[in-house]
């Protein structure tokens, strides 16, 4: 798991300029989280977690929906998602398109599915 810590962590900088989402339960718990980054010309899904018991209730699909809507607002019109592994099929019926896999940013020799998601096309 240390292995992981810098591409779990979230900066100052991300917070300040308003690029991370929290979703919350009931009793005002940290249930999830997203961050949209800058990744070039596009925008990365930075880091999107949700609490495995409260998975299956709306909550990733709810921080995926605002983070488009965030990436959108900023000026992006693609979002890149390197996605673990067991996400995948998740991303997926979000609507974003595998395009191939790519080397984890967290462990080494690990390759994880890379998602590209266009933000023009499906533009409310």
């Amino acid at each position: 798991m240390r292995l992981c810590v810098p591409s779990l962590t979230v900066s100052e900088d991300t917070i300040a300029e308003g690029r991370v989402l929290v979703a919350t339960d009931d009793g005002n718990q940290v249930i999830g989280t997203a961050s949209v980054l800058r990744d070039g010309d596009d925008a990365e899904l930075g880091l999107m977690f949700v609490d495995p018991s409260a998975i299956g209730g709306g909550i990733g699909r709810a921080l995926f929906d605002e983070a488009v809507k965030l990436a959108r607002r900023l000026g992006y019109r693609r979002m890149t998602i390197l996605a673990d592994v067991n996400a995948a099929p998740f991303y997926e019926r979000m609507g974003a398109r595998f395009l191939r896999r790519m080397p984890s940013d967290a462990i080494p020799g690990r390759t994880l599915p890379f998602y590209e998601y266009d933000l023009a096309e499906r533009a409310s």
